[in-house]
């Protein structure tokens, strides 16, 4: 029997055992030729799709003998610019671009050209950028329930970090860090349920602490009992999602934290997509579970300013429970020669316009911006649902409220995705279980953009029930990535996919 043929009829296996099982296997040289042969037809198809500008501009792979002139670089990147602004500005990609609007665009690029030299490493030179940080976190403190904060004695302070990831690798690292000084805990644990942001086993692997697993129930939620069997003497940290990227659920965090606070551990608050959504959302009248500092187990909690906040790239925001935590998170040298140093996250220099561009989003939306960009994708992610659960082939994934994930037991939807994808959509395939999803920015709710997805989506699912044997795209990838035991595979079959990207 084929080797791979039998992996796949095995069913289920112990990772551990399945790991070594598959070191063994990848040694046979059958198994190594069969592997690459997948590899290569993959990556074959990927990398034209990959590398869409080698006929139409020229490439560098060295440093030009005499520089180009300027206006002939601006030429050519404006025309880049040209190509890849279609692809998101009529509201037909998942998330992405939040805001969009060639006005705030171009506000926000106008406050970076003011700023553009500024860094926040040297707080000498640009006190600004010190003020302008400041002033973020405190916003989105207020915005977090700071003002209900049931423990006065420690106010609610945080830093401004480079996006969602670096936020929550700081929190996991400052609990690391807390626990082996106030605990003496060698072998730290983060109990975290299966959905949770990717970044989470990043902190795992980067940081040394062993990630706890934790089960979603039918609706894509933590399962609180199972989190409470889960926490040992090693537990540092649990974590909770508001909400969760795959599928748009919120964690059930009241519990979740109020567990955290009995057991005398830390709870952190992953509030990374919804954190500038769900608080307008809930003064609006949507049904959001509370999930900020007004709950006294939460003490730490991470929020994109950079994704609904609306400002550039580059940006997000993490808050702690009292300054004593958040001094686990800063790095000082004081033996170094060159001096005193210290920073506050990974970082050393870090660029003081992404902060001004933020503070400058912040104040120019206001609190009236934000709640009424909240109902219209509240408004068009209901649309969107209800579209999606008319479609009879198609069922939604738990109980989303703007993060929209669907799947089915009758058609293939990578392949569904793949045809929306012909369609011009770009969306997010997601695995165990199988889906798509589509996550509603202001993109979206421009007129017609909802009924246009909807309409596209009902297509797709009729193309692919009468052509079930359709050869798509990225549905192969996605339903290996589904699929097969063998999650090394996988895992170079991604990496092989960032070579390309660095490939000329």
């Amino acid at each position: 029997m084929d080797p791979m043929e039998f992996i796949n009829k095995l069913g289920w296996v112990p990772p551990r055992i399945m790991a070594v099982l598959e070191r063994n296997l990848r040694k046979i040289p059958y198994v190594q030729e069969k592997i690459q042969g997948e590899y290569d037809g993959i990556m074959g198809d990927l990398e034209n799709s990959l590398k869409p500008y080698r006929e139409d501009f020229l490439t560098f792979s060295e440093i030009p003998a005499e520089g180009r002139g300027k206006e002939k670089i601006l030429a050519e990147m404006q025309s880049l610019h040209d190509l890849e602004a279609s692809k998101w500005q009529d509201g037909f990609v998942s998330g992405a671009v939040y805001h969009g609007d060639q006005e705030h665009i171009d506000f926000l690029n106008k406050v970076y050209a003011l700023n553009s030299q500024s860094n926040p490493l040297h707080s000498d030179l640009w006190p600004s950028a010190a003020k302008f940080e400041a002033e973020i976190i405190a916003m989105t403190a207020n915005m977090l329930g700071a003002e209900d904060n049931p423990d006065p004695k420690k106010a609610i302070c945080g830093t401004v970090s480079s996006g969602g990831t670096e936020s929550i690798l700081l929190a996991m690292k400052t609990y690391r860090d807390f626990a082996r000084d106030k605990k003496g805990i060698r072998r730290p644990e983060m109990i975290v349920p299966t959905t949770v942001h990717a970044a989470f086993d990043k902190a795992s692997q980067y940081f040394g602490i062993k990630r706890i697993r934790i089960p979603v129930d039918e609706n894509f939620c933590a399962d609180v009992i199972a989190t409470k069997k889960a926490v040992t003497r090693n537990a540092i940290v649990i974590v909770g999602s508001a909400p969760a990227f795959p599928h748009g659920t919120v964690d059930p965090i009241e519990e979740l934290s109020e567990l955290a606070y009995k057991r005398g551990i830390g709870f952190h608050t992953d509030a990374c997509l919804g954190g500038f959504v769900l608080p307008w959302a809930k003064k609006l009248g949507y049904d959001v579970p509370t999930f900020d500092f007004s709950l006294r187990g939460v003490t730490s909690i991470s929020a994109d300013t950079h994704k609904y906040g609306y400002a550039a790239k580059g940006t997000s925001v993490v808050l702690y429970r009292g300054e004593e935590l958040r001094h686990y998170q800063f790095y000082t040298s004081t033996e170094w020669p060159g001096g005193l140093y210290f920073s506050p996250t990974l970082a050393g220099s870090r660029p003081g316009a992404l902060s001004a561009a933020c503070w400058a989003s912040m104040l120019t939306m206001g609190a009236d911006g934000y709640t009424q960009a909240a109902k219209k994708i509240m408004e068009t992610a209901a649309i969107i649902r209800k579209g999606v659960d008319e479609i009879p082939e198609l069922s939604v994934l738990g109980n989303p409220l703007f993060v929209i994930a669907f799947g089915s037991d009758t058609v293939n939807v990578f392949r569904v995705m793949d045809y929306m994808t012909k369609q011009g959509w770009s969306l997010n395939g997601l695995h165990k279980p199988s889906a798509v999803h589509i996550c509603v920015t202001l993109r979206h709710t421009q007129p017609e953009v909802a009924e246009k997805f909807i309409e596209d989506l009902q297509a797709g699912v009729t193309f692919v029930r009468e052509n079930p044997d359709e050869e798509g795209s990225m549905a192969p990838i996605y339903g290996m990535g589904s699929s097969l035991p063998l999650r090394g595979v996988v895992s170079d079959m991604l990496k092989k996919y960032l070579d390309l990207l660095y490939k000329i």
